[in-house]
């Protein structure tokens, strides 16, 4: 039977996620029952593709990358896929009318990846903040308004400033790896062996505002997933708040990180502010 597939499918994309990924993996718990499952499929996808252009050193990783891509479309075209992580996500895409656009923007984001050495300005910083993020952003906002248009556009600038706000977050976080191991420097005008503290300071201002739109939207969104959503905001917004602390000269030495007894406090507190209807 092929539900026995679709079962493994959606099996993999949820250990494809927990695996790499604690904070979302929290965040997803708290969501509706009903939505985990496709968001655990976009996270899996979002993840295999980011897993070719970062990790796989010794193989043709844009071989690898557009071979991908045209599975990604097949199985969205066949709604089947012998990938289980494709599968899974074609499920999503299909049920939740995720259109084409935004897995093709993302996909876009990820090729600009192969490039060796990248060192962005502010309208390359913009696209791929757009592709990485925002269309993520995106297709998790279809799965949680299920169809309904009018609150999809209504909400859509928010979603948009929350996936931008976590991957600025994440670049922050990841500064000296992607520097170091990658050849990548995604903040623009930024020069990494002479990292301000007037630059890092700009960027976690950018964010700050990144996040304080968010907020706004979370608050409107559909009460099945506004819990779940609001607990990775709240961890995101505490990884911010650690990293100010920080000296800019550490962020080159160092990946700041969260313990997970304090993730444990995070949730609690988000779960306090949801009951109490302080959202």
């Amino acid at each position: 039977m092929k539900e026995n597939f679709d079962i493994v499918s959606a099996k993999c994309s949820e250990i494809t996620t927990k695996q790499y990924s604690t904070s979302f993996s929290l965040g997803i718990l708290f969501l509706n029952k009903e939505l985990r499952k496709p968001i655990y499929a976009i996270y899996g996808f979002v993840r295999f593709a980011d897993e070719i252009v970062d990790t796989f050193h010794d193989y043709n990783k844009a071989e690898l990358l557009a071979q991908f891509r045209n599975d990604t479309a097949a199985a969205v075209k066949n709604k089947l896929s012998l990938n289980p992580i494709l599968n899974s996500f074609q499920q999503a895409v299909n049920h939740y009318n995720i259109e084409w656009e935004l897995i093709d923007i993302f996909l876009k984001s990820m090729e600009m990846d192969l490039e060796k050495n990248m060192q962005y300005d502010k309208e390359k910083y913009k696209t791929y903040i757009l592709g990485s993020a925002e269309v993520v952003g995106l297709m998790c906002l279809h799965v949680f308004t299920n169809g309904d248009v009018q609150t999809y556009n209504q909400l859509k600038p928010y979603a948009m400033s929350l996936g931008a706000a976590f991957q600025k977050v994440n670049f922050l976080r990841d500064f000296k790896a992607d520097y170091e191991h990658l050849g990548r420097v995604y903040f623009p005008d930024v020069n990494f062996k002479n990292f301000s503290e007037m630059e890092k300071a700009k960027i976690e201002n950018e964010i700050e505002a990144d996040f304080n739109n968010a907020l706004i939207g979370i608050k409107q969104l559909p009460r099945k997933s506004k819990k779940g959503v609001y607990l990775a905001y709240i961890y995101y917004l505490h990884l911010l708040k650690k990293i100010k602390r920080v000296p800019a000269q550490r962020i080159l030495y160092e990946r700041i990180r969260i313990p997970n007894s304090v993730k444990l406090g995070l949730m609690l507190r988000s779960i306090v502010s949801y009951r109490l209807n302080t959202l």
